[in-house]
């Protein structure tokens, strides 16, 4: 059982930027248990077997082998690892689903989205806010694939602003239905769902309402053509018309007017879980790319030989070795919170709402940096094909197609960059993650004359965690000017919060992947992680480059004079290097291992 003092050291969300973490206290992918070792090579041996032979399908729009294998899935388990024994589930804490969602996903995004809109925003929404006998009614059936779900909350007016929603809800003269009438769109698996989470306005209030319908094509319900896409061409994806279709009363899900909470709950899950079904996407794509490297012969060598080449697959794996390192991260942070919600009497419903809803400024941020490293890492692997990456031939370009989605879909990364840093400000206008004091005390410390002693960083990554926190302070200064200049208006300054974003997501990513490979380190030597630390000094790198680029842009935009002069020389006081790392060396010493195994080894 927990003490109190264990709970009260379990970081808060957000938190992280003004406390320093062990790495003792951040869980890592080495350490999975062995139930989850065995979970993921299950379902890598299912996508080997059943998905990655038959990819050519999927790219051919076959929608029909999408539902097939999301059948196959549901035989073997993988739709009901999120869900409660009690609903036909297999009951997983919250690492393990996360551990499917990633493995299952990387073949192709056409399954990684049919798996993530069932598994997620289709059956959570019930789940997490559906009365017991709604639980009992549907999510067994979701739970082992006998149906599929699919979620109805985009409108042709109504995208990013989701409750603006023009769909209506009329409760017929009896009181018995709401009649639905409206339009919805880019909603995926309608072409094979048996059950719709909708979302629509009850006369002129303020917030939409969530219902579960059943599709019947006799109850009003007609399906839009598919959808041509530039990617995920095997994920159905059509529009979805209502016209006074009858929803019987109890279907209503939770409270009128609670829709837009359910919404914006059922996306911060979406968010995390997206962002783990770009990972093993990440490791394919280096993996391939790695392979093809050390087979291409250019100039009587392999191009696996050419240091252009090197530097490449070093950046990649390096981006998706940090973006492992940050998911789970999070997501033991999350099953750690819905452990002590539970333990102080919530149900399973509330504390799994509440845990992930703590962490909503991490989902963000993982969402936004991963989503744009595979987006990176497969237009480097068509780099590394060259001509052959262009080719249909080969699995670059489908890759590219399918990772483009990924910055749109659980609201924009935009969206979501403004959201991390809004939210962080609020927890801190809340009381929650005490902003202000640390910011005060870089403010105080601008003035203060800088200390030139050359401390002794002979301890691994005792430099690269006082670069960190050096960071931090990058962003506290900044943040913190920003919300003593705009106050409440400072929403509004949209720029200004984007650039924020960046180094917020910056110091998470990096922090996460120091703090892995430190615990790595020091359980199996660091003569046993050599090109791990090599990419966690890497990532780092690029971060204080991005830092340093977007404290810039911030500075030079809203302060002035002698506050501006102050803050640009605190910005390059706080991401100076003392002892500046010999990037090339970092990336051949990845480039090395990678190479060596053939694959991302990691």
């Amino acid at each position: 059982m927990e003490t109190q003092t264990e709970k009260d050291n379990i970081l808060r969300g957000g938190q992280f930027i003004v406390k320093e973490t062990s790495c003792e206290d951040v869980f890592t992918p080495e350490d999975f248990s062995e139930e989850q070792k065995m979970m993921r090579d299950t379902v890598k041996d299912f996508i080997d077997r059943e998905v990655w032979p038959n990819k050519e399908r999927f790219e051919k729009k076959d929608y029909a082998f999408t539902e097939e294998i999301m059948r196959k899935a549901g035989e073997l388990g993988l739709l009901s690892v999120a869900v409660p024994e009690a609903y036909n589930g297999m009951g997983m804490d919250f690492v393990s689903t996360m551990l499917v969602c990633d493995y299952i996903s990387g073949a192709t995004g056409s399954l990684a989205t049919a798996f993530g809109a069932h598994t997620g925003i289709g059956t959570m929404p019930i789940l997490l806010y559906g009365t017991e006998e709604q639980k009992q009614k549907y999510v067994p059936r979701l739970a082992t694939g006998e149906w599929f779900g699919c979620y109805c909350l985009t409108e042709p007016g109504a995208g990013s602003d989701a409750n603006s929603g023009k769909t209506k809800a009329v409760l017929s003269e009896d009181g018995k239905h709401y009649l639905i009438s409206g339009q919805k769109m880019w909603i995926s698996n309608a072409g094979f769902c048996d059950l719709m989470i909708v979302f629509a306005r009850i006369e002129d209030d303020k917030y939409i309402t969530g219902f579960i319908v059943e599709y019947d094509p006799d109850n009003g319900i007609t399906l839009g053509e598919e959808e041509h896409k530039l990617g995920i061409r095997a994920s159905s994806t059509r529009q979805v018309f209502f016209n006074e279709t009858k929803v019987p009363v109890e279907n209503m899900l939770s409270e009128r007017g609670n829709g837009f909470k359910i919404a914006m709950n059922a996306l911060n899950i979406g968010r995390i879980k997206l962002a783990a079904a770009c990972l093993d996407a990440q490791r394919r794509v280096t993996t391939n790319s790695v392979k093809y490297a050390n087979e291409r012969v250019q100039f009587n060598t392999p191009i696996a030989n050419f240091g252009a080449i090197r530097a490449k697959l070093a950046e990649m794996a390096a981006t998706a070795y940090a973006g492992e390192s940050a998911c789970y991260r999070a997501a033991k942070n999350i099953e750690d919170r819905i452990a002590i919600r539970k333990s102080d009497g919530n149900s399973h419903q509330e504390a799994e709402l509440k845990g992930v809803e703590e962490y909503a400024i991490e989902c963000s941020i993982l969402k936004v940096a991963i989503s744009e490293d595979i987006q990176n890492c497969t237009d480097e692997g068509i780099q590394i094909f060259g001509g052959m990456g262009f080719s249909e031939d080969t699995p670059m370009e489908a890759a590219w197609r399918d990772a483009r989605i990924s910055r749109i879909y659980e609201g924009t990364n935009e969206i979501n960059r403004m959201l991390a840093v809004g939210m962080l400000v609020k927890k801190a206008m809340k009381g929650h993650v005490d902003l202000l004091t640390p910011a005060q005390n870089v403010a105080d410390e601008l003035l203060g004359i800088p200390s030139f002693d050359v401390p002794d960083y002979s301890e691994l990554f005792s430099e690269e965690k006082e670069m960190v926190a050096k960071l931090k302070k990058v962003f506290l200064m900044v943040a913190g000017a920003a919300v003593r200049k705009y106050g409440p208006e400072l929403e509004e300054h949209q720029q200004l919060l984007m650039a924020a974003a960046d180094i917020l997501i910056e110091i998470y990513m990096a922090e996460s992947v120091i703090l892995r490979t430190e615990k790595l380190a020091r359980k199996e030597g660091e003569d046993k992680a050599i090109a791990q630390i090599a990419m966690a000094k890497l990532y780092l790198y690029k971060a204080v480059d991005i830092i340093t680029q977007k404290g810039k842009e911030g500075i030079v935009s809203f302060a002035e004079g002698d506050e501006q002069r102050m803050m640009l020389m605190g910005l390059k006081r706080f991401t100076k290097y003392t002892n500046m790392p010999n990037v090339i060396s970092l990336r051949n010493t990845i480039a090395e291992k990678l190479v060596a195994e053939n694959e991302y080894c990691f």
